[in-house]
């Protein structure tokens, strides 16, 4: 019988492994460029890195990344800015004032409601801060490489550099 998981899927899979891979290499550069703005978007042939990096900079780094994350340092696939974190405490906070103004028919009662609102917000909050990096560890990232490779690693404009995988 085919596996019918929806992590293991083609191009999910990849975009999982690329997505762990990246985070790794963010704590890798973040320790050796502290304070420096950085980012990273993944997908199924790899990931970019945004920030100031230099090229040379940045291949040590994606080179340690991979080998931590194959001797079993799965902790760097979770990363405190992903964009995961975000999305689960925004949803989270919307859904709670949703709710928070159920009912209300007019600006007063909302105003009315503010409080309660803000209460909700704050739980909401709360929750996502351990919710987000749960669903990175069981659903947007893959410690695993497996048998990944960087294929290349180049720059594509300022501040913008391009890692791909097989």
């Amino acid at each position: 019988m085919a596996n019918l998981n929806p992590l293991q899927a083609p191009y999910v899979h990849p975009t999982r492994r690329n997505h762990a891979l990246e985070h790794a290499t963010l704590h890798v550069l973040s320790r050796r460029f502290p304070n420096t703005p950085m980012g990273g978007h993944s997908n199924p042939t790899g990931f970019f890195i945004v920030g100031k990096i230099p090229t040379q900079a940045l291949r040590e780094a994606v080179g340690q990344a991979l080998a931590r994350l194959q001797n079993g340092e799965a902790a760097l696939a979770i990363h405190p800015g992903c964009g995961t974190n975000y999305a689960v405490t925004g949803g989270l906070a919307a859904l709670a004032a949703l709710y928070g103004f159920m009912g209300t028919k007019n600006t007063r009662e909302r105003f009315d409601r503010l409080p309660l609102v803000s209460l909700l917000s704050i739980f909401a909050f709360m929750l996502g801060q351990s919710l987000g990096p749960h669903l990175q560890r069981k659903i947007t990232t893959d410690p695993d490489p497996g048998n990944m490779v960087i294929v290349d690693i180049y720059p594509v404009a300022s501040n913008l550099h391009r890692v791909v995988t097989r």
